[in-house]
């Protein structure tokens, strides 16, 4: 069983590869006429989001209720947060009240931690900060080893914000421990400072990053966590780092194209990559529920 899930760092090959067994169990259950069982019947899981968000918390809100566990979302605009309630001391009231797991997204990095070493019950990391999102690269990862039949030999692109998104340095740690190579590729402003020393291979050109790739992940564009623009248009960012179907022209035959969403149409991905086959963004959406299941059975009681 896991305890915490607050990272891809750390996590062996093992423990994913588990995980992902379980979620192609959890995969043909959402698909079949009778998606609901009673796993974790008589378990509460709260969730407290810091951030806003529509597929992470539906997910996790879904991946509960197939499980038969009981949620409870803190809606935190009209919580004791608003008079000033810590975070610890709201994460300890909720603990208090015979929850049995918290699923937290803030925007600060290390604010899952430090819920994790406050309570004694199970904490799992939503997205924290420029930090981590260990369980959008765990959906992304089923979704290469659904599509593809493995993932261990195969060439991931990440393309976009680098420097701001958690969802690319979660990725890095997944995808790597299970035997993947990943390139990166960004506009300058938004490749973080020693990117040469991360668990990948930094491209010059965005003709780099395309040709030899099985998968291209793009990113969305982090306004909300960027001081100052990085980029003068959207025009610019499209034309020169944009993810179009002339370029997947550059990949590996049957290569994909992925979103963690919400996407800028037109943006990272053109218009003309968005209605092809090989954008798998939707499909990620609906592994989304089936690994956050898989985990919640993982930690609530399941084996691992």
């Amino acid at each position: 069983m896991l305890n915490d899930f607050l990272q891809m760092k750390g996590v062996t090959k093992q423990q994913l590869q588990a995980l992902l067994d379980s979620a192609f169990e959890m995969k043909r259950r959402i698909l079949s006429a009778d998606k609901f069982s009673d796993e974790l019947k008589g378990k509460m899981i709260a969730t407290m989001f810091y951030e806003n968000s529509t597929r992470t918390r539906t997910s996790f809100e879904d991946a509960c209720k197939y499980l038969g566990a009981t949620v409870a979302s803190l809606d935190v605009a009209t919580s004791s947060v608003q008079k000033g309630e810590s975070l610890v001391d709201t994460a300890k009231t909720i603990e208090a009240m015979g929850t049995d797991a918290i699923v937290i997204r803030h925007s600060v990095s290390g604010a899952p931690k430090l819920v994790a070493d406050s309570v004694d019950i199970p904490v799992i990391n939503a997205g924290d900060g420029l930090h981590a999102h260990p369980t959008q690269a765990l959906l992304d990862l089923f979704t290469i080893a659904e599509h593809f039949g493995k993932v261990e030999g195969l060439t991931v692109a990440i393309i976009g914000d680098i420097k701001h998104s958690r969802v690319a340095r979660s990725n890095m740690e997944s995808l790597t421990t299970m035997g993947a190579k990943v390139k990166i590729f960004a506009p300058p402003t938004m490749l973080p400072i020693g990117a040469e020393r991360m668990k990948c291979t930094v491209c010059r050109t965005i003709e780099e990053a395309f040709i030899g790739t099985d998968a291209v992940l793009g990113l969305r564009i982090q306004l909300e966590r960027q001081q100052t623009g990085l980029f003068p248009s959207y025009g610019e960012y499209s034309a020169f780092f944009g993810i179009n179907d002339s370029r997947m022209k550059l990949a590996n035959k049957g290569a994909i194209v992925m979103h963690p969403g919400p996407v800028n149409r037109g943006v990272e991905l053109a218009y003309d990559v968005l209605d092809k086959d090989y954008c798998v963004k939707d499909v990620q959406v609906a592994n989304g529920v089936a690994t956050r299941m898989a985990l919640l059975k993982a930690i609530l009681g399941g084996k691992q």
